[in-house]
């Protein structure tokens, strides 16, 4: 008996999308813009186009978006009627690209536009829907690298997510997978964990990123985001929970078997210092519990509200756009 299998090729003769979010980014639009088209003619000729999504930006970044669409009207801009955060804006432009293909990078130089035609090359010799890229060396001062590496170890032991650690946002991906990933609703989000939930088969890849611009994910915004991943992802810590309450009740039965134990065949206890440990203690671990399913109970509350996922206030050089299509 005689198997065949069919070999599917990409064929890139189809329009690109390159989508990027803007937060204080004025200083690097203009030389974003130039990389990025010389990038896209390579990728796809003149069948491409550039979203630029702006975040609430407190400085003049749509402005100059503006004067660069009035230029060349494949760039496209969705002004979102206020800053609802990176990941959002992300997901808001990826829902609204046409391209057959899309390209998401951030525009503050660090990442490479550049690394889109070795994107293209290992997407077609592996095949694969996503292709991304991973830093070996972490950029930033040691702090910055050191609390990377933690949110990254917290994660993977709390989540069923499989992400390599230090990845960027940069990363090549087909239509269908674009088209599944937008399919979460999640008002609360991670993207990084939708991103490998979604599932297709994802490539990594090494590169470098620079540094031009002082990290906007402070030690706090990366505690609020391991937090967010965790309680987005995995039920575990209300797991451990149960653990931890049969762990101090097991514990707290074998402290009063001593005690009886004293109290009958030797010297009775005197004092009050191991009563006050132990409430201190049972105190601590019950006020710990308590904020953990507080948290669950208030990702449930966001998220039957089914509030608008962001809110769109205007769109240039779009032919038709639903304002809200994620809902």
């Amino acid at each position: 008996m005689h198997t065949s299998s069919i070999v599917v090729k990409i064929d890139f003769e189809m329009k690109l999308s390159i989508i990027t979010t803007l937060f204080s980014s004025s200083p690097y639009l203009e030389p974003f813009f130039k990389s990025a088209s010389l990038a896209a003619k390579d990728f796809a000729e003149d069948d491409y186009e550039i979203i630029f999504v702006n975040d609430g930006s407190p400085d003049d970044s749509l402005m100059v978006a503006i004067e660069l669409a009035k230029k060349d009207s494949r760039i496209k801009i969705i002004d979102l009627s206020r800053n609802f955060g990176h990941h959002k804006a992300m997901m808001t432009g990826l829902a609204h690209a046409s391209g057959d293909y899309i390209f998401l990078i951030d525009c503050d130089l660090e990442e490479d536009v550049g690394w889109l035609s070795k994107f293209k090359k290992i997407m077609i010799d592996e095949d694969a829907d996503v292709v991304f890229g991973v830093q070996n060396n972490r950029k930033g001062n040691f702090f910055e690298k050191i609390t990377g590496f933690i949110y990254y170890k917290i994660l993977s032991a709390f989540t069923i997510i499989s992400q390599p650690p230090n990845i960027t946002t940069a990363r090549l991906m087909t239509k269908r997978y674009v088209d599944a990933l937008t399919l979460h609703q999640e008002r609360e989000l991670n993207i990084g964990g939708l991103w490998s939930i979604t599932g297709f088969k994802q490539v990594s890849t090494e590169v470098i990123k620079l540094s031009t611009s002082p990290s906007t994910y402070s030690f706090r915004k990366k505690l609020s985001e391991s937090v967010n991943a965790i309680t987005s992802f995995s039920s575990k810590p209300l797991l451990y929970i149960f653990y931890i309450g049969v762990g101090v009740t097991l514990t707290a039965i074998i402290f009063i078997s001593w005690l009886l134990f004293i109290y009958f065949f030797s010297t009775p206890p005197d004092g009050y210092t191991s009563i006050v440990a132990s409430i201190w203690l049972l105190s601590g671990v019950m006020i710990s519990m308590q904020g953990i399913v507080g948290i669950y109970i208030s990702k449930i509350f966001s998220e039957v509200k089914q509030r608008p996922f962001t809110i769109i206030k205007e769109t240039i050089n779009f032919e038709s756009i639903k304002k809200n299509k994620l809902k």
